[in-house]
């Protein structure tokens, strides 16, 4: 008997109310088909089978509120109708069970054919995906390291997976031999699901390999041929009306388009296998309610061009289409707008000089800038709280904590790290954790958590010798600083002309919560705070 939780709900999302059961009790069903379905007050999850089996109880009913990790129903891997227990079975019940469980039992081990996972016996062990994190439903399985008939040790990595956020390491389950890998590099996979399976054994599992090709591709042809045929109406089903099968569309997702006035198959999908999601839906009518009334005229996808023989073509990874995506929506949604000034680096050189060794022989870590501008950008926030916030549809979120995110360029792509409650961290407890975290995104050791939560974002562009630049927001903050290269350069100070180590700072904002007058005065108090160190330590 296995049981069927609630999974991770997203971010701050701690229930769901049960929405639908799209099975009901004594019903087959297949490994990854959707059983019920979950509302929260911010997306709709779907809930799917572990293995194949049957369907033998519903514990919590349409409607009920759920917390995560609750018990929804429970999954059984017979043939029997609904959860009636062995003992109350009809005798010519027990029969065929005592048969058919003879006939499992003189199946070969090891068969990926047989139903309840493949590890009846103890013999094969499943390799499922962790979970990734909030908010973070899928990933895409990046390479195996491991092949059949390859010998692992428990705890040691057999695959790596790449999430929009970060790459994630699949470790072995259980000591033993690869005896089948059950999707390829480029699948996209969530969590839970099952990668591959592990035997006991020593030797290789013969089969293994040729059942990759046959008995998994057929249980996937299989659930895909059964998942189209268990809804009856051309809306269920997602058949249109000329015939042509289209994508499954849920209940909640129906009722949005149907309320909204939209095709749900119009509604581009960013679930499991293209699938809508009711977010996908709200947000789909949200944005054909703004557009202007005229006529759609469908258009034709874009071809790709063909390459030249000095081209070479390369998918972009998760990561990076992610990144693109999220940078175009902060243009597309906020009104972004951006204010510079300069702050002149003397004090803070002079005092990181004089304080460097005695700082690093106390604290074990080496006095930066980062620590100063740090506590300066909190000090600002604490003044300026609107550029702290964000925006929640007609709300705004002002948020009395400072996590601010640090942005770092690593091989795979652009990652904010995040470094929390900065304004209880001394610059040597910033400095302490910044390190942390950078180590971790230069090997890969990132996790969710690291990137998650941040109320505002400082990127250094000066390491990479830029002068100036407008950095672009991390949505859904409401503020990003750009530091620059630090460059002598000629001021006017008191009437005369000096050589300064000057860099220009460059803030870009939200405009749509954040003024003019705040993001400058902002800005001014940032540089203020860095050109006169002692404010931060007399806060003033």
């Amino acid at each position: 008997m296995t049981d069927i939780v609630v999974p991770q709900l997203g971010e701050s999302v701690t229930e769901a109310t049960v929405g639908q059961w799209l099975k009901k009790a004594g019903d087959k069903v297949s490994k990854d088909e959707v059983l019920v379905e979950l509302e929260t007050d911010k997306v709709s999850v779907e809930v799917a089978a572990t293995a194949d089996g049957t369907l033998s109880e519903i514990v919590a009913n349409e409607g009920d509120t759920v917390e995560i990790g609750a018990v929804l129903g429970r999954l059984g891997s017979g043939d029997g109708a609904g959860a009636a227990s062995e003992d109350s079975a009809p005798e010519a019940d027990k029969d065929k069970s005592a048969e058919k469980a003879g006939e499992q039992e003189a199946a070969p081990k090891g068969d990926p054919g047989r139903s309840g996972g493949g590890n009846e016996g103890g013999d094969l062990t499943d390799v499922v995906v962790p979970a990734m994190g909030e908010s973070v439903t899928e990933g895409t399985l990046g390479e195996f390291l491991k092949k059949v008939g390859d010998r692992v040790s428990k705890d040691e990595t057999i695959a790596e997976i790449e999430t929009d956020k970060v790459a994630l390491e699949v470790p072995a389950s259980a000591d033993g031999t690869i005896a089948e890998l059950l999707v390829s590099p480029g699948d996209t996979v969530t969590p839970g699901s099952v990668i591959a399976r592990i035997s006991g054994g020593a030797g290789g599992s013969a089969g293994a390999s040729s059942s990759k090709s046959s008995g998994g591709t057929e249980a996937k042809e299989a659930r895909v041929s059964e998942g189209a045929t268990t809804s009856q109406t051309p809306a269920e089903t997602g058949e249109s009306a000329s015939g042509q099968e289209d994508r499954p569309v849920s209940p909640s997702v129906r009722r949005v388009a149907s309320e909204g006035g939209v095709n749900p198959q119009d509604i581009p999908g960013t679930g499991r296998d293209g699938r809508a999601t009711k977010a996908d839906a709200i947000d789909f009518v949200n944005k054909a309610a703004q557009a202007p009334k005229q006529e759609s005229k469908p258009q034709a996808a874009a071809s790709q061009r063909e390459i030249g023989p000095r081209e070479e073509r390369v998918k972009m990874t998760r990561l990076r289409q992610t990144i693109a995506r999220r940078l175009k929506e902060a243009q597309d949604t906020a009104a972004m707008l951006t204010t510079f000034n300069d702050v002149d680096m003397s004090a803070v050189m002079a005092l990181r000089s004089k304080y460097k060794d005695s700082f690093a022989e106390k604290h074990g870590v080496k006095l930066g800038f980062m620590g100063f501008f740090t506590k300066a950008i909190v000090s600002a926030l604490q003044e300026i709280p609107a550029v702290n916030a964000e925006i929640d549809g007609t709300d705004i979120i002002y948020k009395n904590f400072y996590d601010i995110g640090m942005a770092v360029g690593t091989d795979k792509g652009l990652v904010v790290p995040v470094i929390r409650d900065c304004d209880e961290l001394s610059i040597a407890g910033i400095e302490r954790e910044l390190g942390n975290l950078a180590r971790k995104a230069r090997d890969g050791e990132l996790t969710i958590g690291d990137m998650q939560g941040g109320t505002f974002t400082v990127t250094n562009g000066g390491v990479y010798g830029s002068l100036m630049s407008t950095p672009i927001l991390n949505p859904p903050q409401s503020g990003v600083l750009g530091m620059h290269r630090i460059e002598q350069r000629p001021v006017a100070i008191d009437g005369k002309v000096e050589i300064r180590p000057m860099m220009y700072l460059a803030l870009s904002y939200d405009h749509r919560i954040v003024d003019g007058k705040e993001a400058v005065t902002f800005l001014v108090r940032v540089k203020e705070a860095l050109e006169d160190p002692e404010r931060l330590l007399l806060d003033v």
